[in-house]
């Protein structure tokens, strides 16, 4: 995952400034530039979202604190993820493929072995029709 994508609050916005986002908080901007934010925000939710949830942190001096502390939560959750990835990840160990073909192939072979050791007992089995009909062979029968 790239870095810009970890950052909260991140100058890299492309559709508002985050100093235009903090300004309009504390109504510094003029009429015409609080009416192209609440335009973004009527077209973009997020930015809707991002308005509202600032408009709800009390003291606005400790915004850029909140973004740090969020960044630094988000990089240890992501830390964390990607260790537990890790964790559950499959390691390069050759004796487990080894182990794995082993057992395939006995089992392949063995399957082999069952099946021409029952074909044999088959064959050696005659079908009861066959021995009737060896044991009739010569005789006829009228109906």
């Amino acid at each position: 995952m790239s870095e810009d994508l970890k950052d909260i609050l991140s100058n890299s916005n492309k559709d508002i400034d985050n100093q235009q986002l903090m300004d309009y908080l504390s109504k510094q901007l003029s009429k015409e530039e609080a009416h192209d934010i609440e335009k973004m925000m009527a077209d973009d939710e997020f930015i809707n979202d991002a308005v509202e949830g600032l408009q709800q942190i009390s003291n606005t001096a400790n915004i850029e604190a909140y973004a740090e502390q969020l960044n630094y939560n988000l990089q240890k959750q992501l830390a964390l993820k990607k260790q537990r990835k890790e964790k559950r990840k499959l390691k390069d160990q050759p004796w487990i493929y080894l182990a794995i073909m082993t057992i395939l192939l006995i089992c392949t072979i063995l399957y082999f072995v069952l099946k021409r050791r029952v074909h044999q007992q088959h064959k050696q089995v005659q079908p009861v029709s066959d021995v009737r009909a060896q044991r009739f062979n010569g005789l006829r029968f009228k109906v």
